[in-house]
């Protein structure tokens, strides 16, 4: 999710329109924008309403600052490695260790015998970006940050490199497991999956996408309340204190976080903030 890197190939589509939503009071106005962290390059995202969001607002705020993001690579170095090495044989079996052997052939090794099963994971989503030909310098972050920083506007984070890997780091053991071997046993349609959802977050298709992340995440539970659920309430109540004070920022979060009952724009509504759509 940090880290997803890739050569990536010109895009050549028409241009993306992800969606976007409004929060506002008489002197403050949130824009809340799902994003992709990494795409195609040369994807066209941030035309029409998304740079009429970007013009205007005073602030940036993402999930990672870019100080964090820069920190993410040390940070996974520090907490990845496991105590005791355990073989993958140990671990994946059948289908599952098939998929793993036949990502870990698209490139270099993974060393998984050394890591903790959910950095393991996070190894083959890098490698799915890189097979799908996605880039994380020509995610929506990355263009962002240049825009914002190239206005001298202030860029924060809602979390710390850290604590978004220790989402990941202190989910119990059972979970880590389930998780990779899920990856692993989906791992030959991981490609054109990832297109399908890049596919959806273009046309701003927040039922499409929430069909596609919901089926993911919710073969395991433990880790939707983890990962999504108490995350998303963590922002929700972050958006809501940030109407206390004039303004106008853009917050800008995986798109993933804004579909479906839990995602940030429902549980503002649920609390009875006005949320509107406005792409």
């Amino acid at each position: 999710m940090l880290l997803l890197a890739g050569c990536g190939t010109p895009d050549t589509g028409p241009p993306a329109r992800p969606a976007m939503w409004l929060v506002a009071d008489d002197d403050t106005h949130i824009y809340i924008l799902g994003t992709m962290h990494a795409l195609p390059r040369g994807t066209d995202w941030d035309d029409g309403k998304v740079a009429a969001a970007i013009g205007s607002a005073d602030e940036l705020v993402m999930e990672l600052s870019p100080a964090q993001l820069a920190a993410a690579g040390t940070e996974f170095q520090k907490l990845a490695p496991r105590d005791v090495p355990l073989a993958i044989e140990a671990r994946l079996r059948g289908k599952a260790l098939a998929g793993y052997r036949a990502l870990e052939d698209s490139g270099s090794a993974f060393g998984g015998d050394k890591l903790d099963d959910w950095a393991v994971m996070v190894l083959m989503g890098q490698r799915v970006a890189q097979d799908a030909q996605l880039s994380s310098a020509d995610g929506v972050e990355t263009g962002l940050t240049e825009a914002f920083e190239a206005a001298g506007k202030p860029i924060a984070g809602l979390e710390t490199a850290r604590e978004q890997l220790m989402l990941f780091e202190t989910l119990d053991a059972p979970t880590q497991r389930a998780l990779l071997t899920r990856a692993a046993e989906g791992a030959d349609d991981a490609v054109a999956e990832v297109a399908a959802l890049t596919a959806a977050w273009r046309r701003g298709d927040v039922a499409a996408l929430e069909v596609m992340i919901n089926e993911d995440i919710d073969a395991v539970p433990a880790a939707r309340r983890a990962i999504i659920t108490d995350r998303n309430r963590r922002w929700t109540i972050w958006v809501e204190k940030r109407l206390a004070r004039p303004g106008t920022v853009l917050l800008a979060v995986g798109a993933g976080h804004l579909v479906g009952a839990d995602g940030v724009p429902a549980m503002l509504a649920a609390d009875g903030v006005k949320v509107t759509r406005v792409q």
